[in-house]
């Protein structure tokens, strides 16, 4: 049995190792510029264990996806978790914008959403999960959150919370993400316009649902 346990732990370390590795070489060089022979050298492991964890480069690549998505959900529902205690309606906005940004600005976010938009229509099943399984329920976390803040009477009573919250994110993160996504990962805003696109988003989200 103790066999066993070592050689299942053995077993995880090498995918885990894999999928870093997999993570690095598609994000340098995309999907169709990876090769399973660069995967196995930077995890230093042989080929043969990259097929014996993932069938083929397609599996690898949905591996990735799925993880970095579910990270990067479960980031954002710790930031919108900080709206249950507020009191402030304008400050507490302000700083899930503020959250928000920092988070998507990311460089591995940045370099993983290009990758995904890039393979969307060779993979849509597969780039699909970003929306899916960090995109969009992220956003109705965000929402579930503004409306309990509107059951407390911070807000105004939302006839659709996931709505509100789109119209959140879209505020904040219009400008800064479209120059860098076209412009690249360098064309970070610097973080004094970050501090003034949440606060001019947090004052147009609270005119627009504020009591």
């Amino acid at each position: 049995m103790v066999l066993e346990d070592v050689e299942e732990g053995r077993t995880a370390r090498k995918r885990r190792a894999i999928v870093e590795a997999a993570t690095e070489v598609f994000l340098q060089h995309g999907y169709i510029g990876a090769s399973m022979d660069q995967v196995a050298a930077k995890a230093a492991v042989s080929k043969q264990t990259v097929y014996k964890q993932f069938a083929d480069k397609e599996h690898l690549f949905a591996e990735i996806i799925a993880g970095r998505t579910d990270t990067l959900g479960d980031r954002l529902a710790v930031v919108y978790a900080t709206l249950d205690d507020a009191t402030d309606v304008r400050a507490a906005v302000r700083d899930v914008g503020r959250q928000l940004l920092q988070s998507l600005s990311r460089p591995e976010v940045l370099q993983l959403r290009r990758l995904v938009i890039a393979e969307a229509d060779r993979f849509p099943d597969v780039s699909g999960l970003w929306w899916e399984r960090a995109f969009h329920p992220s956003l109705v976390l965000l929402g579930e959150a503004l409306e309990r803040m509107a059951e407390r009477g911070l807000l105004r009573e939302l006839d659709d919370p996931t709505l509100a919250a789109y119209h959140l994110a879209g505020l904040v993160m219009y400008k800064p993400m479209n120059r860098m996504m076209f412009a690249g990962t360098a064309a970070v805003s610097p973080p004094d316009e970050l501090d003034v696109l949440a606060e001019r988003a947090a004052d147009v989200f609270v005119a627009a649902y504020g009591r």
